[in-house]
């Protein structure tokens, strides 16, 4: 009878790290440059029930396993600001920022100039051209910020942003709400036709609506196999009252 329990635990503990998944998601839809995620989970198989008299075709029990979580780095709307530091790339490439734990990636292109000159996010890390920061002087004005990133003003260039892509973004682990760091063994390239777009910004890619359909299937399914388990737990503590009322 603790087949039953375990099965059921292991489908209540999958369901609750979904939940986990899809509020975050919701917590981010108007987080500039945010990728959804999505739980994977797989069937596991256990070699054999806790009794031996089951038949050899049914003596497997089937397990929920949390194996992953999937990153969405499909490109979200852009949305015009008008603000000639705001950049949205209209592609697969990302940004390098310089934050304190190291090089960073991200598609919020929400930025900023800081009192030192430097281009910074909101966050306020660095974001990185090829040659280093981006470092404007006192005087600059009317900023542009071509197609392929470079930022110039009228009397002269101020540097060209890095922009770099992944062989295999899945292997990115999310190190903020729009930030991504590259474990051991990624490498970063350079984005061989980078397409910047000045004066927008790119929104999460979350959709709401079906984010909060999501969320209420989970519910669902939580109650339902919470309810499956009180049946359980409802018809062994029958049998045992049963039982001890056997005359001895």
């Amino acid at each position: 009878m603790e087949n039953a329990l375990l099965i059921g635990l292991s489908r209540q503990m999958s369901l609750r790290r979904e939940l986990e998944v899809v509020s975050n998601n919701i917590a981010n839809l108007n987080t500039t440059g945010f990728k959804g995620d999505t739980a994977v989970f797989e069937e596991f198989l256990m070699p054999g029930a806790s009794h031996n008299d089951f038949g050899r075709s049914s003596g497997k029990l089937s397990f929920v396993q949390d194996r992953s979580t999937w990153h969405d780095l499909s490109q979200g709307p852009l949305r015009q600001t008008g603000n000639a530091l705001d950049v949205a790339i209209d592609g697969k490439a990302f940004l390098v920022v310089q934050t304190p734990r190291g090089e960073r990636y991200t598609r919020n292109g929400s930025l900023q100039m800081n009192p030192a000159g430097e281009l910074v996010t909101t966050e306020g890390y660095r974001v990185m051209g090829e040659a280093g920061p981006i470092q404007f002087q006192a005087e600059d004005k009317d900023i542009t910020i071509s197609r392929d990133g470079t930022v110039a003003v009228p009397d002269g260039v101020r540097g060209r942003l890095r922009l770099v892509t992944f062989e295999n973004g899945q292997r990115l682990q999310k190190d903020g709400a729009s930030t991504f760091n590259a474990p051991e063994g990624v490498q970063a390239r350079p984005a061989e036709y980078p397409h910047v777009i000045q004066g927008a910004i790119e929104q999460s890619n979350v959709k709401a609506v079906v984010e909060m359909t999501r969320m209420i299937e989970v519910t669902r399914s939580y109650t339902q196999v919470a309810s499956l388990l009180q049946q359980h737990g409802d018809m062994r503590r029958s049998a045992i009252e049963r039982l001890a009322d056997v005359p001895a």
